[in-house]
């Protein structure tokens, strides 16, 4: 945890523009508040816009400022909520700009400015256009927020870490308020009060300080996995993990709470927020799908498009039959072998005829099409912001039907029959964690570890949500109950000579 906290909070954060950035979206929600219950609509994506986009801030109740990606540098956009239409508010030639925040009582909001000398500098611009002025010149500033249209409160580079410092910028003095601490800063709304993230030990902790006297309050830790928070006009904090909404209300609350999930929607990995000045709506930043991502190289494919498509993939990306057996390591190989493959190959298509997606992993049943002629293949995908793994297996003939034996299997295990559920299996059956880490060998272990499991879940049952057969596999998304709790996971069975001889789980 020290580890991840110390390359999430310093290293990746300062030097903004000069790391690859991954692919991300804005959307902007609806909050519906009722009887102290919050709601939300359906996200819709307002960047729309290939590369970077990013750090959402509320310019006014119609107005949202954000980061993204143009002509290889990064510019602030303002998106109008009225008319839904984006306007680009920045346009430097030597610099790309971050953190685009509102100045109090002024027609300009601030921004960080990474300068193609490598300075990381605070500048102001009219939101209307014309040129910019420094703000602050001399230190490498992370975040920022403004107490004032002449205090502002600012994260600050120091070494290995980040220190919360207030600036007067009409006496042009500054002070360090707290050494070591972490992104998103606040006002907190109708309070006199900033809100930070403190790196204390292993933890991030939401504080207050009063940026005059100095005075702090702790509220909660951060729930692990999360760096920002954005506060509700009632006082409350959210946070967003994976594609779950968290809030925590100080007045009334003791621990986070789940209040909402964007389910069915794009939305994947939520990082930053921002809430509305009247909570009316809720902007949020998520990267793509692993879904997404893995469709976006199958249209890149199909087009032809290798750059695209390469790019897809990590540049340390692993190519396999599955499960281990190795076709290419790293993008460049990659790149090689699909340009000779495009060379020989004038006539193909993929499409995809099936799909299961489960965490970070997608399967895709593959309708390969070569010069008119029709293979199937399965591909399965490790998706971490990129593609970092695929692992393919190819169709062949059988003489009989695997279906036939894993299904037989499934009715003895929702029976719980312990001997009817090993008697589908080979004396030698081996189970595996994806993709290839061996958990058991033999019946006799299979027997031990699910004649208890067995006997000590009443409950047990599995349903079959999605199935791909291709030639002698199986690969069953499943959603189990057990001791009242309910997860999904992912069972690749093999078959050989009428029986299941292994088995790999993916959850």
């Amino acid at each position: 945890m020290k580890n991840y906290l110390k390359t999430t909070l310093c290293c990746g954060l300062l030097s903004v523009g000069l790391l690859a950035q991954q692919d991300t979206e804005v959307y902007l929600t609806d909050i519906m508040a009722q009887n102290e219950e919050l709601s939300f609509g359906v996200p819709k994506i307002i960047s729309n816009n290939q590369g970077y986009n990013n750090q959402p801030s509320f310019y006014d109740n119609d107005g949202l400022l954000f980061a993204s990606t143009r002509d290889n540098q990064t510019d602030i956009a303002k998106y109008d909520i009225q008319t839904k239409g984006i306007k680009w508010i920045s346009n430097t030639n030597n610099g790309s700009e971050y953190s685009p925040t509102k100045i109090p009582n002024v027609a300009s909001f601030s921004s960080i400015r990474l300068d193609t000398d490598g300075l990381q500098r605070l500048y102001s611009y009219p939101v209307e256009g014309g040129d910019s002025k420094i703000l602050v010149a001399d230190e490498k500033i992370g975040y920022h927020v403004w107490y004032s249209e002449t205090i502002l409160v600012a994260t600050v580079l120091v070494d290995n870490r980040m220190d919360l410092v207030v600036y007067n910028l009409e006496k042009k003095t500054s002070k360090v308020l707290q050494e070591n601490v972490g992104r998103s800063l606040h006002k907190i709304p109708n309070t006199e009060l900033v809100s930070f993230i403190s790196v204390d030990n292993d933890s991030l902790v939401v504080k207050s300080i009063h940026p005059i006297s100095g005075i702090q309050k702790t509220f909660i830790t951060l729930p692990q996995g999360t760096q920002d928070i954005c506060w509700s006009p009632d006082g409350s904090i959210l946070t967003g993990l994976d594609n779950y909404l968290m809030r925590f209300n100080p007045k009334t609350d003791t621990e986070w709470k789940d209040i909402f999930q964007f389910s069915d929607t794009d939305i994947y990995s939520i990082s930053r927020l921002a809430v509305s000045p009247d909570g009316k709506k809720l902007a949020l930043v998520s990267a793509p799908s692993p879904a997404k991502i893995v469709q976006k190289q199958v249209e890149s494919f199909n087009a032809r498009d290798l750059d695209a498509f390469v790019n897809c993939y990590t540049s340390e990306v692993l190519v396999t039959n599955f499960p281990s057996d190795t076709i290419s390591v790293g993008r460049e190989q990659m790149k090689e072998g699909y340009a000779t493959y495009y060379e020989r190959t004038p006539s193909i298509e993929v499409k995809v005829s099936n799909r299961i997606t489960i965490g970070a992993t997608v399967i895709d049943h593959e309708v390969v099409t070569i010069n008119d002629q029709q293979n199937l293949q399965v591909a399965i995908y490790e998706v971490d912001g990129l593609i970092k793994s695929m692992r393919f297996i190819h169709d062949k003939k059988v003489e009989t039907d695997p279906e036939i034996i894993v299904q037989k299997q499934l009715d003895a295990y929702n029976a719980r029959d312990i001997d009817g559920f090993l008697a589908t299996y080979t004396d030698d059956i081996k189970l595996y964690n994806f993709p290839n880490m061996l958990r058991t060998e033999g019946i006799a272990a299979m027997r031990k570890g699910y004649g208890g499991y067995f006997e000590n879940t009443p409950d047990l049952h599995a349903d079959i949500k999605n199935r791909i057969v291709i030639g002698n596999i199986v690969i069953d998304e499943e959603f189990v109950t057990a001791n009242g709790n309910t997860f999904s996971a992912v069972a690749i069975y093999e078959v050989e000579n009428g029986k299941i001889a292994k088995v790999t789980f993916i959850r």
